[in-house]
Formats: C-alpha cells, sequence, structure tokens
C-alpha cells in the first residue's frame, strides 16, 4: 500500500511541478510520476528532510528537486530538438 501512495503523492508532485514550470500539459502521467519521485530524491539529497512529509516524502524540497529536473530535462530534451 505505501508503495501505491509513493506513486499518487509522486504524481501530484510531478504535476505541481510541471504547472510551476509551464510545461505540465506535455508531460503524460508517467513522466509526472517519474519527476515526482526523481525530483523527491533530488531535492532531499541537496536540501534534506523539512517540512511537512507524505508517503516518506518532504514535501517542499521534493517540489523544488521536481521543478529542477523538469527545467534540466526540458533544456537536454528542448536543445536536441533545434
Amino acid at each position: 500500500m505505501h508503495f501505491i501512495w509513493s506513486l499518487i503523492v509522486g504524481g501530484v508532485i510531478g504535476l505541481i511541478s510541471g504547472a510551476i514550470t509551464s510545461r505540465g500539459a506535455k508531460m503524460g502521467i508517467i513522466s509526472n510520476i517519474l519527476a515526482g519521485l526523481i525530483g523527491s530524491a533530488i531535492g532531499e539529497g541537496l536540501l534534506g528532510h523539512w517540512g511537512p512529509q507524505l508517503a516518506g516524502m518532504a514535501i517542499l524540497p521534493s517540489i523544488i528537486g521536481a521543478v529542477i529536473l523538469v527545467l534540466v530535462v526540458s533544456a537536454i530534451f528542448g536543445r536536441a530538438k533545434n
């Protein structure tokens, strides 16, 4: 059950990061979940485990990490298309 809860929270974090970066319309549900889960690891690695937590993820550092991830991935794939 914890795995499903982590996927849901990761998806919401990815959705929020997509909305902040204005790239949410281009991302699908799998991309949102991956951005949330990987962004959570990045954010907590850089900023620590502070703030409110859901499913073992610190929400604020996770959102910041996911925003960083979405911007970096968008920059890499945006340049590759040109």
